[in-house]
């Protein structure tokens, strides 16, 4: 049979579980057919009523949808939307434009079925149209685009599944986020949008655009990836996202209505009108076309919806009729899709960009680099839940449908895919929330990781056999588990979420002084057992009472789990262990790292595989955090803004006491900086990277001085002001100090001006030598002098930075009444240039994805399975597992993606090609049919606006084409996502 022929197949195979309503489909005039008319040779002002609908901020996401805690801020979702609904009714010109579907969502499933009917109907003709779409309208410098795809597609399925194709956004709208990565831009355009808006721009950007009439543009967002297939049309709202001054008619604004009474003393309607004519007409001088667009609406806005349309109903009829004397200005209800048609229409051409919009500042010294770092502590949590919610969904498919319904009981996916959406929004992973609101955001990651290790549990019942009790140790970063601090004899299971195999460092808190561990062929495995470090004990606060640490590596198959034993050998007083002190050097087949014999401090790194060496010295400093009195734009940093009163940082310590481990399992160097900064330098046996495990807290502020910290690496790479770093975890982009490469930056802030979002690597390079960074969660940082990066860990506040929240960024807990004390992890590699990539993309997904340890008390059953793996062999190195979840009963989600970029490895980035039918050990492959990126449309039927670009149009190359449906070529950065109609084996 033609592979023509068993596509087709395959996809009427699989149409029905897309869920593609089409109810009265052939009656609908929504999205491009609804728009309104415009009048060519006029200035048309597209109007757009909309709402901005934080899913938390200054209160919890609970609170605004009830419009709870009004002492606050008064605000409530439920409203809004009931609001706008009735007056939508009440005018058939009317638009509303809305956003966060986790708003919308709750607000539905209220209704009753034939207010869901009318709902459907006002969706239908296009009055009420769905932008982004999302969960929740993500933030960009802080989020993994693995997250970011996720809850995209949270939102975009429940609106494909609710309304069909009219409930398919055309427009990403991004118009709070604080900055703009160039990787969502490249998610969007492979999602099918046709264009993209964004409010916040950097103030200098922003005023060069003007002038040159450039806030419309098309967007080039990767340099892998074929134009267009990441191309996207690109708009910089005028007002930010709210109305023009004077023009806010809801009940929280103070603008006077449209009193159109000739008869009464206080008749506006002339004033009115000339006011915003010259509104529009400037704001024509800096835009390309004869159309604009103009956001009549902000935060949570529209609870009285009729406030605003009977004053909007009045404006477009009072300006338009002042046409018949000769103005050439015509008002209509809009939406962003209808104005961007028009942009399409007048089939111009576009400035091109393809670097990206960080960092963001307002104003000369107002840089909104802060949060970058903000709650290091939430971030990392964020972090470690997206690897919890990959395992859960991986083993629900694996486990099959006993995983849902098992011996554990009932499990669920959902309740953490849920949180993990909301803690994507630009005020919650980002840290720009009040206290009270990230605490909510942490306590329903906690509950929805509790909800998934019973599906968790039940699934590894179902591929091991056993149905013993699984213990989850969520503390082991501090040496706390309960069962391995008593037990005698235990299993641990080590379920690794990556299509490769892995080998990974284990730590356990144990009592004992000696063990014995072995693996699932009952082969001897190499243990050690060191003291607990003093600053793992001042870390967990009597929650632990583990004196000792157990250290081995274990080994785990790609997509699967391997078992491993622990038995205590001996009981007692802790062991004597040797000690040394002031070490020059730790080392293992692959690393040498050296450290001054007179400071204790790192000096120097090698990678003794490629004869590399490079001056490495690394410190702990911290700025003054300006508290706005004492400078001149009276600016202090906060949650959002990071404004240091002091290009030159307080170095911590110049001088560290240290230890030293050696073992054949690890070597260590524990550094003591300050009583509130330590740091162990790791080097584990057969790794190619080096571990520096920092722990920063509580910051002292007795001194009065909010302190933002950050760890330093100081070398002699010859990096020439410039260095790298990832856009969400993807592409890598350039930065250059006090540059920007597509307009004129004249630098106010030598500091913040030059930080950048780390989501997962930053590395600094010359002809000979490339040392890369890879965290453990979104942080920022820079290269402020040439051969260094900075990297930015904690921060403690005293002043609010006067953007909104109004709360000083001053950590506290119940644990911790002092102040937050944090933990992370860097991971150092030092590589040649051409090969670096090959070392960190693996490192880096490794980071993000980290095997499941759970552990079972005694012994387990004779029959128990003790390895699986999910796949019948390991992907290649440039191939990643990015996504498998399941879809419904028959239907599972599975995306692959080539990790490497085009220039990045003569090895890994060349097109690899896969067998789906190949793939899976426990799953047969019936039928597949191809989505889009955020899997609400087929691949084949995506169609997108062409944008011409001015300059630097490179030819569309051949995409290449596939051997069969079942097997699938990926060229370097693509992501490729299928729908899979599997039945277990």
């Amino acid at each position: 049979m033609a592979a023509g022929a068993v596509g087709l197949i395959l996809l009427i195979f699989l149409s029905e579980s897309l869920s593609l309503p089409v109810g009265r489909q052939e009656e609908s005039v929504c999205g491009y057919q609804s728009c309104h008319a415009t009048k060519p040779g006029m200035l048309n002002v597209h109007l757009v009523p909309h709402t901005h609908d934080d899913v938390g901020w200054l209160k919890t996401v609970d609170q605004y949808f009830y419009g709870d805690r009004n002492d606050i801020q008064h605000a409530g979702v439920q409203y809004i939307l009931d609001s706008v609904v009735d007056q939508l009714l009440k005018n058939p010109d009317r638009r509303f434009i809305y956003v966060e579907t986790a708003f919308f969502y709750r607000w539905w499933s209220q209704q009753s079925s034939s207010m869901q009917e009318t709902v459907k109907q006002l969706v239908n003709e296009g009055r009420l149209e769905f932008v982004n779409g999302g969960w929740c309208m993500s933030d960009e410098a802080t989020t993994h685009y693995s997250a970011v795809i996720d809850q995209m597609t949270m939102g975009l399925r429940f609106l494909n599944e609710t309304f069909g194709p009219c409930g398919r956004p055309r427009v990403a709208w991004h118009i709070d986020p604080f900055g703009h990565a160039r990787e969502h831009a490249s998610m969007f355009a492979q999602m099918g949008y046709d264009g993209f808006f964004f409010g916040r721009v950097d103030y200098q950007d922003r005023r060069q655009r003007m002038l040159a009439k450039e806030q419309e543009l098309l967007w080039r967002a990767s340099d892998s990836l074929a134009p267009p297939l990441a191309d996207l049309f690109t708009g910089i709202l005028p007002n930010g996202y709210n109305p023009p001054d004077g023009f806010c008619w809801d009940q929280s604004c103070d603008d006077p209505p449209i009193r159109d009474d000739p008869k009464l003393e206080d008749y506006n309607v002339e004033d009115v009108v000339e006011r915003f004519l010259n509104i529009a007409n400037s704001q024509a001088l800096v835009y390309k076309t004869d159309h604009i667009i103009m956001t009549m609406g902000s935060d949570f806005q529209y609870e009285n919806a009729n406030l605003w349309y009977k004053n909007l109903d009045k404006l477009i009829h009072y300006v338009n009729a002042r046409q018949s004397n000769g103005s050439r200005v015509n008002l209509l209800y809009s939406t962003p899709s209808c104005y961007l048609q028009e942009l399409h229409r007048a089939n111009l051409s576009w400035v091109l960009k393809t670097d990206d919009f960080f960092p963001y500042a307002d104003d000369a010294h107002d840089f909104w680099t802060g949060y970058f770092s903000s709650r290091p502590a939430l971030k990392r949590y964020e972090r470690l839940s997206n690897s919890n919610l990959q395992t859960c969904n991986q083993l629900e498919v694996l486990g099959g449908p006993a995983s849902r319904r098992g011996h554990f009981g009932k499990g669920d996916s959902r309740t953490l895919k849920s949180a993990m959406a909301v803690a994507q929004h630009h005020d919650a992973v980002s840290g720009t929330e009040k206290q009270h609101v990230a605490n909510d955001y942490a306590r329903r990651l906690a509950n929805g990781w509790q909800h998934c290790q019973v599906l968790v549990s039940n699934s590894l019942a179902v591929l091991s056999g056993s149905t013993a009790e699984r213990v989850y140790c969520n503390d082991l970063n501090i040496s706390v588990c309960s069962l391995t601090e008593s037990s005698k004899k235990f299993s641990i299971n080590v379920f690794n979420p990556l299509a490769r195999p892995i080998t990974w460092p284990v730590r356990l808190p144990v009592n004992g002084t000696a063990y014995v561990v072995s693996d699932a062929q009952g082969k001897t495995v190499d243990c050690e057992v060191v003291p607990v470090s003093q600053a793992t004990r001042n870390v967990r606060r009597s929650r632990g009472f583990a004196v000792n640490e157990l250290l081995f590596q274990v080994q785990a198959p790609p997509l699967g789990f391997s078992t491993y034993f622990v038995s205590l050998l001996q009981d007692g007083s802790p062991p004597v262990f040797k000690w040394y002190r002031g070490p020059k050097s730790i080392w293992n087949k692959y690393l040498q790292v050296t450290f001054d014999p007179d400071t204790g401090l790192l000096s120097g790194l090698a990678n003794l595989e490629t004869k590399q060496n490079i001056r490495l010295a690394q410190n702990f400093y911290w700025y003054n955090a300006s508290d706005g009195n004492n400078t001149a734009s009276n600016q202090p940093s906060g949650a959002y803004i990071f404004r240091p009163n002091s290009s030159t940082p307080f170095v911590i310590s110049k001088t560290v006491k240290t230890e030293s481990i050696r073992t054949s399992v690890m070597q260590e160097v524990r550094q003591w900086f300050a009583p509130w900064v330590s740091q162990v330098v790791r080097l584990h046996a057969d790794s190619r990277v080096l571990e520096l495990e920092w722990t920063v807290g509580p910051i002292p502020i007795d001194d009065d001085l909010g302190k933002e910290v950050i760890t330093r690496l100081d070398t002699d790479i010859k990096s020439s002001g410039i260095f790298y770093t990832d856009s969400n975890g993807r592409e890598v982009l350039q930065r250059k100090k006090d540059f920007r490469p597509t307009w004129h930056l004249r630098q106010s802030e030598p500091i913040a001006g030059n930080y950048y979002p780390i989501n997962s690597r930053a590395f600094i390079k010359d002809d000979e030598d490339q040392l890369t960074v890879v965290t453990d969660r979104s942080q920022g940082g820079g290269s402020i002098q040439n051969g260094s990066l900075e990297i930015m860990l904690h921060r403690r506040l005293l002043y609010d930075d006067v953007r909104g929240v109004a709360e000083p960024l001053n950590e506290t807990s119940h644990i911790f009444p002092d102040g937050l004390v944090v933990r992370g992890r860097l991971l150092i590699s030092l590589d040649r240039p051409a090969t670096a990539a090959d070392t960190h993309r693996p490192v880096a997904q490794g980071m993000v994805l980290q095997p499941l340890l759970t552990f079972t008390e005694g012994d387990l059953h004779p029959n128990t399975r003790l390895e699986f793996s999910g796949l019948q062999a390991a992907l290649p190195p440039a191939v990643h597992l990015l996504t498998l979840s399941q879809w419904d009963e028959q239907l599972v989600l599975l995306r692959l993606e080539h990790q490497f970029q085009s220039w990045e490895s003569k090895v890994n980035s060349q097109p690899v090609t896969i067998n789906l039918q190949k793939l899976f050990s426990t799953l047969e492959v019936l039928g597949v049919s191809e989505l889009n990126l955020s899997a609400n449309q087929w691949k084949d039927e995506m169609t997108r606006f062409d944008w011409t670009p001015q300059t630097g149009e490179k030819p569309l190359k051949k995409k290449l084409e596939d051997a069969s449906p079942w097997e699938v070529t990926l060229t370097p950065m693509e992501i490729r996502t299928f729908l899979l109609r599997v039945d277990l084996r």
